[in-house]
C-alpha cells in the first residue's frame, strides 16, 4: 500500500508541470499543414479556418502547403511532427483512401498516428467538361462508349478526383485514360483548355468557372444537387446510387495535449455558428459540418470502410 501511494504521489509531481504547460497553450505560432497545393479546395478551406483560429487562439495560425503524392507527403510530415499542439493537419478523405490504394507501407497510419479534432466541412466533386463538351452526363457516357481513348484529369494518383472518376467509369461501364496532375487547379485548367475531356475536381474549385461559362458542369457527385449550382443535376439522376463526398477536417499528431484539441474544436464550432462566416464559407458549395472529436473518430472508421469499398469497386490502384 505504501509503495502504491508513493507511485501515485510521484505521478502527481510529474504531471503538474505538464498540466500547467497545457493550460497556457499556445505560446507561439501554430502551423496548419495542408497536404495539397495552394489554390486547391483543402487549401482554401484551411486559410478560412486559419483566419478564424488566429484570433480565437491568440497566436498566428500559419498555413504550410506540403502537396504531392495524393496527399501522402503532407500526411507523413504531420505524422512525424511533435505532438505538442503546434502542428495541425488539414485532413481529408484521402487520409483513409490512400492506404486502400496500395500494398506498400505508407509513412503514416490514419488511426495510430493522428487524433481527430473536428470535421469542419464536406464537399461533393463536380463532373466538368470543356464549354463545347457534352451537354449532359448521359451524353458524356455515350461519347466514352464510342471513343474509350479519351482522357480525364485528376489531382494525382489516389486523390478524390481520381477515385471519383474511376468509380464513375465502373458504374457507367466506360473506359477513359487517366492523366494525373498535382491538384484540382490543374484539373480545371486542363479541362478548360481542352487538353483533357473531363475531370472531377471538388465543386468549389470549379463553381465560379462554371457560372462564368468557362467550364460546363454536368453533375455533382453527392446524392442530391448542391446549393451553389442548383441547376446542375446530381450524377445519381443518371446513375442511380452514385454518391461520393469529400470532407475537410482538422487533426493533430497522436498524443497532442487534450487542451489543444478542445480549444481548436471549440474555435471551429464558434466559427461555424457565426452566420456571416458560415455563409461566406459555404458560398462555393461547401457544406458546414462541425463534428467534434468523439463522433469524428467513429466517422473516420466508417469512412475508411466506405472508401475502401469504393476503391475495390473501382479497381483503382497506386503502386
Amino acid at each position: 500500500m505504501r509503495r502504491r501511494g508513493l507511485l501515485l504521489a510521484g505521478a502527481g509531481v510529474l504531471a503538474a508541470p505538464a498540466l500547467h504547460a497545457q493550460g497556457i497553450w499556445p505560446q507561439r505560432p501554430v502551423r496548419l499543414l495542408v497536404p495539397f497545393i495552394p489554390g486547391s479546395a483543402p487549401d482554401v478551406i484551411a486559410r478560412q479556418l486559419a483566419d478564424r483560429l488566429t484570433p480565437a487562439l491568440g497566436q498566428p495560425v500559419v498555413v504550410e502547403n506540403r502537396g504531392g503524392a495524393g496527399g501522402n507527403i503532407g500526411f507523413e510530415a504531420a505524422a512525424r511532427s511533435a505532438p505538442d499542439g503546434y502542428t495541425l493537419l488539414l485532413g481529408t478523405n484521402s487520409l483513409v483512401i490512400n492506404p486502400a490504394l496500395t500494398t506498400r507501407q505508407l509513412g503514416f497510419d490514419p488511426f495510430r498516428d493522428f487524433a481527430p479534432v473536428t470535421v469542419a466541412f464536406a464537399m461533393p466533386h463536380l463532373l466538368i467538361v470543356p464549354p463545347n463538351g457534352p451537354a449532359s452526363t448521359a451524353e458524356l457516357i455515350a461519347s466514352l462508349k464510342a471513343r474509350p481513348d479519351q482522357n480525364y484529369a485528376s489531382g494525382g494518383n489516389g486523390s478524390g478526383a481520381h477515385l471519383a472518376a474511376e468509380l464513375f467509369k465502373a458504374t457507367a461501364g466506360v473506359q477513359a485514360v487517366h492523366v494525373p496532375f498535382r491538384g484540382a487547379p490543374d484539373i480545371v485548367n486542363n479541362v478548360m483548355s481542352g487538353q483533357v475531356q473531363f475531370g472531377f475536381p471538388t465543386l468549389s474549385t470549379a463553381t465560379e468557372l462554371v457560372k462564368a461559362g468557362r467550364l460546363k458542369g454536368l453533375g455533382v457527385t453527392s446524392a442530391t444537387r448542391n446549393h451553389a449550382l442548383p441547376e446542375v443535376p446530381a450524377i445519381a439522376e443518371s446513375l442511380p446510387g452514385f454518391d461520393l463526398t469529400s470532407w475537410f477536417a482538422l487533426m493533430v499528431p497522436a498524443g497532442t495535449p487534450a487542451v489543444a484539441i478542445k480549444r481548436v474544436d471549440a474555435a471551429v464550432r464558434e466559427a461555424l455558428a457565426d452566420g456571416a462566416f458560415r455563409e461566406r464559407a459555404t458560398a462555393d458549395g461547401s457544406i458546414a459540418v462541425g463534428m467534434g472529436p468523439e463522433p469524428f473518430a467513429a466517422f473516420l472508421r466508417a469512412e475508411a470502410a466506405k472508401w475502401g469499398e469504393a476503391v475495390r469497386i473501382s479497381g483503382a490502384k497506386v503502386d
